[in-house]
């Protein structure tokens, strides 16, 4: 069930998704993949933990919602020990009903991340940048991603992997449905 960054479901009204104006994302062209590779978990990580607390599927225990996060990399650079990884990013928190996987809350975000390697190799999030809502989104996206940007990010984060974890995580068979908290 892939969704647009204008078309989300919220359980109930009782929360309020912010999605940044329009839907976005492209793949990035010549980045590094082993350093996508190596970014990406510490990204995510990120992304999720940042995002508990925030659903409405948490606020039903019998849920027992649960946030999962995915980042697509639209650039990335190293430089200075630092690396900058412009990206798309989906969070989606699903939970269980009667046997069957539901999707509580989300949103789709075009961020900014800095990220440090620790001597251990691992990366360490530094900073994180997302595009205000409404007024001055368009100019953020220009300003972070060049001028391309705006009109070119068509096409969202794909929601299946999300979803296969959250069947898995809820032990539920990989074809079951998703439906509305």
């Amino acid at each position: 069930m892939g969704m647009s960054a204008g078309s989300w479901a919220v359980g109930g009204g009782a929360v309020v998704v912010l999605v940044a104006t329009g839907a976005w994302a492209v793949r990035p062209v010549g980045a590094d993949t082993q350093l996508w590779k190596q970014v990406r978990p510490a990204i995510e990580a990120r992304l999720v933990e940042q995002s508990r607390g925030a659903g409405y599927g948490e606020s039903e225990p019998e849920l027992r919602a649960r946030w999962f996060c995915r980042a697509e990399a639209v650039d990335l650079d190293e430089r200075d020990g630092l690396v900058r990884a412009g990206v798309s990013t989906l969070c989606l928190e699903y939970g269980v009903r009667a046997g069957r996987l539901v999707e509580c809350s989300g949103a789709e975000v075009p961020q900014v991340l800095r990220l440090r390697r620790e001597t251990d190799g691992a990366f360490v999030v530094v900073s994180q940048e997302a595009p205000p809502d409404g007024a001055g989104n368009a100019e953020w996206l220009t300003a972070h991603f060049g001028r391309a940007t705006p009109a070119g990010f068509d096409t969202g984060v794909p929601s299946t992997p999300l979803e296969a974890a959250a069947r898995s995580h809820f032990g539920l068979p990989a074809n079951s449905p998703v439906t509305p908290c």
